[in-house]
């Protein structure tokens, strides 16, 4: 009977080291918080515009830029008035790093909401992770506001 203690044992001792492995700051399972740097720069993008009701997809034309903000949301800049805020179904390892290159599978001429891409190592070549695309939320400034 000495050897199911002794996994008992093992298990307790090991649980702290995977309680470890969640993300500081996380809001929600397996969501990141954002760093002070990636808030910066997502109130940035978003100052002054008030966000509409959740579009399924957009179409390619309406974009000029996508912009990484965390590894679970992602901005596609229509123009200075509009900006379409993208939170991720679920997390993708290694996006906010901007370094990987995104590879997104389309089928027609828009981009929607479960949609999948995956990241691709800029210098191997080595294929990363497979990520979802949620809803797109537009940010559009006010009428009547100049900025």
């Amino acid at each position: 009977m000495a050897k199911p203690k002794l996994i008992y044992a093992a298990a307790l001792m090991a649980a702290p080291l995977i309680a470890s492995c969640a993300p500081a700051g996380s809001a929600a399972p397996g969501a990141e918080a954002l760093t002070p740097k990636q808030a910066e720069r997502l109130n940035k993008q978003l100052a002054g515009k008030v966000p509409g009701p959740p579009e399924k997809c957009l179409p390619n034309f309406r974009t000029t830029d996508t912009i990484r903000i965390s590894d679970d949301i992602l901005l596609y800049r229509a123009s200075g008035k509009l900006v379409y805020r993208n939170d991720l179904k679920g997390s993708c390892p290694g996006l906010a790093r901007d370094s990987d290159i995104m590879v997104v599978r389309q089928f027609g001429s828009s981009t929607c909401a479960g949609d999948f891409f995956h990241l691709v190592d800029r210098s191997s070549g080595i294929r990363g992770p497979t990520c979802v695309l949620g809803e797109f939320v537009p940010y559009r400034k006010p009428e009547g506001d100049a900025g």
